[in-house]
């Protein structure tokens, strides 16, 4: 099917002022009449064209407002596939594979801690204020953190942070001061209860194994659940005195 000229009638009239134009000695109405034609022509061309353009300019308002939505929509998705709902904390999923890229390239010490008793939290004050535990606990973490490492939230009450370059030493002394920021003072959203959590800690080597280092902290959450709660154990690759030793909550095993 053939397309219709938009503007064969601008055309039309370009053409016979193309004729009078290379004609010689014709009458002057006939050189009035011509110009006359392409002016009212030409006009009605430019209005075409403001018109178009302004429609134009409208669709490209609208296409870059839609690829906005739709960047805005993507991004939303990927926070919400790499991002825990309750916290805003990176989940499981993301908390895992951002500490296996670490591994290729730097040491990386993983920190994992438990609330302690939070089923008796959940038992006595309700989910809801349960909730609001894990939630300000994550704010209380970010917070003491201070740009430094990252905070996920493995299931439940458990949680963990990734330290990547850091020195078992140092490690331990950030533990002691998330430990400080949970346990010393009353959370608002339950004031009449403390709030404590226990802690793991260890440490690879760069090119270590995820899977092990995951169970190494594991193990040393464990020793602090069994040895008290509220406490910071580590299982490391370095010297006694590498942990706190001189800490009555924090102790190093080998």
């Amino acid at each position: 099917m053939e397309v219709p000229d938009l503007f064969n009638d601008e055309a039309a009239a370009l053409e016979v002022s193309r004729t009078v134009y290379a004609t010689e000695a014709l009458p002057a109405e006939s050189y009035r009449k011509a110009l006359g034609n392409l002016v009212v022509y030409y006009e009605r061309l430019m209005r075409e064209t403001r018109r178009l353009i302004r429609r134009s300019d409208r669709e490209e308002r609208e296409l870059n407002a839609l690829n906005a939505r739709l960047h805005h929509l993507t991004a939303q998705l990927d926070y919400k596939a790499s991002h825990d709902t309750l916290t805003g904390a990176l989940n499981r999923g993301a908390i895992f594979e951002l500490a296996a890229r670490y591994l290729t390239d730097a040491p990386l010490v993983l920190v994992v801690l438990d609330i302690d008793f939070f089923k008796h939290i959940n038992d006595e004050f309700g989910h809801p204020t349960g909730d609001a535990v894990i939630r300000e606990l994550v704010v209380r973490l970010n917070r003491a953190l201070n740009g430094v490492g990252e905070v996920g939230r493995i299931g439940g009450e458990e949680f963990t942070i990734l330290l990547p370059g850091i020195n078992a030493v140092d490690a331990a002394m950030v533990a002691e001061t998330l430990r400080h920021a949970i346990a010393d003072q009353p959370f608002a959203c339950l004031p009449t209860r403390q709030v404590t959590a226990s802690f793991g800690v260890s440490r690879s080597e760069s090119g270590g194994n995820f899977a092990d280092l995951y169970g190494r902290a594991d193990e040393a959450l464990y020793n602090a659940k069994r040895a008290g709660r509220d406490r910071v154990e580590c299982v490391t690759a370095v010297e006694p005195d590498a942990c706190l030793s001189d800490s009555a909550e924090s102790s190093c095993m080998l």
